[in-house]
């Protein structure tokens, strides 16, 4: 018989071959589970041999069970979970087959419960688990429950659970052995939208207003944009408990969102210091090293004691002056995460001193939104999302609002599919050349998905005033550096 060149001496093949075996048949299933909902009874026996064979629980090839159940009953899973699709240095020689089994079953796991979401009606149960098992599919790619989603996890936001990264580039915290981070500039393009869109595809199979109209199932429900949608879209159509239940939803998320935002805000860049403000005499502005130094003329070497004259203190006020901010959004269905983000933002803004904010959504007909700018949840509930766009009738409101151009800032969110795009660009020209600071947005939302017409991105360019596409982060930066 001839001797198999991957075979030891008693003929059975190598344990990394068999390692690798092992590994492509829970693969295999996955990939058969994604395309076909029918069970394929050849994969489900030999996945459920080598789950059995390196002692994990058989909950892992259950569709019904989520990733929060199978950690309940096995705690020590988590840690396991955590950072478990972050690449780790590529070594041949260093390689663990019997861990990459193992992690093949985890893996599996996760991308079943939240890519195979089968059809027919969801219930508020079934939008709360796969929401759940989102937050570890992000908490396996290094990330913070949410953030791919653009949700209240993004950049230290409140979620369900603590760990993961922070923004783009710091590092997994789970585990790894030293690999690099995950490239989120290029994970949240691709996997940021196919979430969301998945959330959105189970919010639509929700009766929703039978839902919201139950107070235990409306309890089920956990704020998300996609969430935020429909009830934003559907308040006009509730009434009662149910008009109730989803405002208490929007204003649940609002605050989470809110909460992140600030946060940012407040790390952002400020104004210089005024040192023309006398600082405050409280013992958290002392400035000792002034002090010691200031003083040593006072030192006694006989009885080594430093006599201080006087109290040195730090200036901590910042130099501001008035400034307007006019923040004009599209509020048109494809706009929808933008105008929640923005009013939210606008909010915040309008908290900081001695600035004036102005807020004015527009479709095809625009709706000055100023008196609520310093609550977003009035002001969402205020809004009429949908419809066509024309940003004509929005700059009509805006322009009168540029009483003082070198002090006012216009941020102008949109995806500028205009249908009088001329007219527009010309009007949106005439503020630049004032002395404004105009501030074009294609996107404003923790993931920086959306597109922007070609047309206007091009002209924007050439104006000098290049389109921010991306994180919220960067419009914040933006809106700090010139506000205070």
């Amino acid at each position: 018989m001839t001797h198999h060149p991957h075979a030891d001496d008693h003929g059975a093949p190598p344990l990394g071959d068999a390692q690798d075996n092992r590994r492509q048949v829970l693969y295999w299933r996955l990939l058969a589970r994604l395309f076909d909902p029918e069970e394929q009874a050849a994969l489900e026996s030999a996945s459920l041999a080598v789950v059995e064979d390196i002692g994990l629980p058989t909950a892992l090839l259950d569709p019904g069970a989520s990733v929060d159940s199978v950690v309940q009953r096995h705690p020590d899973l988590a840690a396991e979970f955590e950072g478990l699709m972050v690449p780790e240095p590529e070594d041949e020689e260093a390689r663990d087959r019997a861990a990459e089994v193992r992690r093949a079953a985890l893996v599996s796991k996760v991308l079943l419960n939240v890519f195979a979401t089968g059809s027919g009606n969801v219930s508020a149960e079934q939008l709360a688990r796969w929401q759940s098992d989102a937050d570890w599919l992000e908490r396996a790619l290094g990330c913070r429950p949410g953030e791919l989603r653009g949700g209240r996890g993004a950049a230290g936001g409140p979620g369900r659970s603590g760990g993961g990264v922070g923004p783009a580039g710091t590092g997994p915290a789970g585990r790894g052995v030293g690999g690099p981070a995950p490239d989120l500039s290029r994970l949240v393009p691709a996997i940021g939208p196919e979430l969301g869109s998945i959330e959105a595809g189970l919010v639509k199979r929700m009766h929703l207003r039978e839902v919201l109209a139950d107070p235990a199932l409306a309890a089920r429900l956990t704020p998300s944009m996609s969430l935020m949608e429909q009830l934003l879209r559907d308040k006009d159509n509730l009434s009662g408990v149910a008009l109730a239940n989803a405002k208490a939803l929007i204003r649940r998320y609002v605050d989470e969102v809110t909460e992140v935002l600030r946060t940012q805000v407040e790390k952002s860049t400020v104004g210089e210091l005024d040192r023309s403000v006398p600082p405050k005499r409280v013992f958290r502005n002392l400035d000792i090293d002034r002090t010691i130094w200031k003083n040593l003329t006072n030192w006694s070497p006989e009885e080594e004691r430093l006599y201080v004259d006087r109290l040195y203190y730090r200036h901590t006020s910042r130099r501001t002056t008035p400034q307007r901010l006019v923040v004009v959004v599209d509020q048109s269905g494809s706009m929808v995460d933008s105008m929640v983000n923005c009013t939210i933002l606008a909010s915040i803004f309008a908290g900081l001193p001695k600035v004036d904010v102005h807020l004015v959504a527009y479709d095809t007909q625009a709706l000055d939104l100023t008196p609520w700018a310093h609550d977003p949840f009035e002001t969402l509930l205020r809004t009429k999302l949908g419809g066509g766009t024309d940003g004509t009738v929005a700059m009509a409101l805006a322009q009168p609002k540029i009483a003082e151009p070198r002090n006012t800032v216009v941020v102008w969110i949109s995806d500028f599919y205009e249908w009088r795009h001329q007219e527009l660009f010309d009007s949106m020209a005439a503020v630049h050349r004032s002395g404004a600071k105009f501030i074009p947005v294609g996107s404003v939302t923790s993931s920086g998905r959306g597109s922007v017409n070609p047309w206007f991105r091009e002209r924007f360019k050439d104006l000098g005033t290049p389109v921010i596409s991306g994180h919220i982060k960067k419009l914040v930066h933006e809106l700090k550096t010139f506000l205070t």
